[in-house]
């Protein structure tokens, strides 16, 4: 056996060994990843997306950082409410790193410490409402827990972009309760809607009533305003006629013989109209004597001039 034979074997070794670390030292980092490098135990540089070569045995990648935004599953808590019911509540919170070396040195475990975060604001926001409130305003507890953890988490280098509520359960007890109460609000707006849908059934029926009345008085008064224009006219008309009529005998007065013509023809219906007011076993005072006749017509040429 050749005495350098060991010395070969070491050479060997010693070489594959540093074959070995220049292997490792060359690292590639994918997309939307960090890796935070140390020099002799002391923070060197951030490596991100790309082909990297590291002093071999000098630096050590330390930490690899997923800079995608992630899911956490916050585990349900028990929560006590303003009035002082017990509810358990838990939810998902996404977060993103921002900061590689925030998020490697800042803190031991940046996940655990923002899910602990989360759930004391989450039973903080809880503790300042009614249960039913936790119910109508899981918006507004979403939103105060982003931004309380968002606040806290940033000198970690740690963005939290949003978080929301799971579930809300309540105990068996309040429940029911809540059902029944449900129940009666149900019962109580239905009547509040019968009710309603009453009294505008009577307003719709009392405004129609109005309205025909008013038509009806309507109707009525236009028709008495025409009755009144028509006798308005009808006035007229016999007043014109009335007044062509005596226009007309004025000027055959005054015409020859035009008197004489006018005392016979009012004494013919003077005479005419004496025959027909007496009557059968009647008596009639006249205060004119119709036997003098020359009275008579003396009276009627008296009373046309």
């Amino acid at each position: 056996m050749s005495p350098f034979l060991p010395l070969y074997i070491l050479a060997a070794i010693f070489g594959l060994i540093v074959a070995i670390s220049i292997l490792r030292s060359i690292r590639v980092v994918s997309a939307r990843a960090a890796f935070v490098v140390e020099r002799l135990g002391k923070y060197s540089r951030t490596l991100n997306a790309g082909l990297h070569v590291l002093i071999p045995f000098i630096e050590k990648i330390r930490y690899k950082l997923n800079l995608k935004e992630i899911a956490i599953d916050v585990p349900a808590q028990d929560c006590y409410t303003l009035d002082n019911v017990k509810v358990r509540v838990d939810g998902v919170l996404y977060i993103q790193v921002v900061d590689p070396v925030k998020a490697s040195y800042g803190i031991s475990d940046y996940q655990y410490a923002t899910i602990q975060l989360a759930q004391t604001t989450m039973r903080s926001v809880i503790g300042k409402l009614e249960l039913d409130k936790t119910f109508e305003e899981r918006d507004q507890i979403n939103g105060t827990v982003v931004q309380s953890v968002d606040e806290a988490s940033d000198p970690w280098g740690v963005k939290v972009s949003r978080y929301e509520i799971q579930n809300i359960n309540v105990p068996p007890a309040i429940l029911e309760a809540m059902e029944v109460q449900m129940k009666a609000e149900r019962e109580r707006r239905a009547s509040i809607a019968r009710s309603l849908g009453e009294m505008e059934s009577r307003i719709n029926r009392s405004q129609a009533f109005m309205e025909e009345v008013v038509n009806i008085s309507e109707g009525e008064k236009e028709r008495m305003v025409n009755v009144a224009e028509g006798r308005a006219q009808e006035i007229r008309s016999i007043a014109k006629a009335t007044a062509a009529s005596i226009r007309k005998i004025a000027g055959a007065l005054e015409d020859v013989g035009g008197e004489e013509a006018a005392v016979l023809r009012v004494s013919e219906s003077y005479i005419e109209q004496l025959n027909n007011i007496a009557g059968d076993n009647s008596k009639v005072i006249l205060p004119v004597d119709l036997t003098n006749m020359t009275k008579v017509l003396e009276n009627v040429k008296n009373m046309i001039k």
